[in-house]
């Protein structure tokens, strides 16, 4: 009993406070993912950069849809371009979104 009050007290001493600017831009981030066709791309890019060509198979959806999900995606700064010739290929920002996209889905599928 008394490890269950040490834990909740531990817990109760680091809690956490986010400013309204901040939390303003975590549930911008958070809605970025609210979309299924923006999750399936996120999760296509968990592999392997790909163009917008392949994005559309894959999602199966148009390249205009992929493209502008992709627009959205870009804005927050959880999906980046490279250009190669006249090929354009996108990739995830940084590791960072590849790991919270995987513990993301841990969460949803430990259900």
């Amino acid at each position: 009993m008394y490890e269950h009050i040490f834990i909740y007290w531990q817990i109760m001493e680091t809690t956490i406070t986010v400013d309204e600017q901040t939390a303003q831009y975590l549930a911008e981030f958070f809605s970025a993912l609210s979309d299924p066709s923006r999750v399936r791309i996120i999760a296509a890019l968990t592999q392997t950069e790909l163009n917008v060509g392949s994005l559309s198979d894959i999602v199966g959806i148009s390249e205009s849809a992929v493209s502008h999900q992709l627009r959205g995606l870009r804005q927050m700064r959880l999906v980046r371009a490279r250009k190669e010739g006249r090929q354009v290929f996108y990739s995830l920002d940084d590791e960072h979104v590849a790991e919270l996209f995987q513990r993301g889905l841990e969460h949803i599928l430990h259900r």
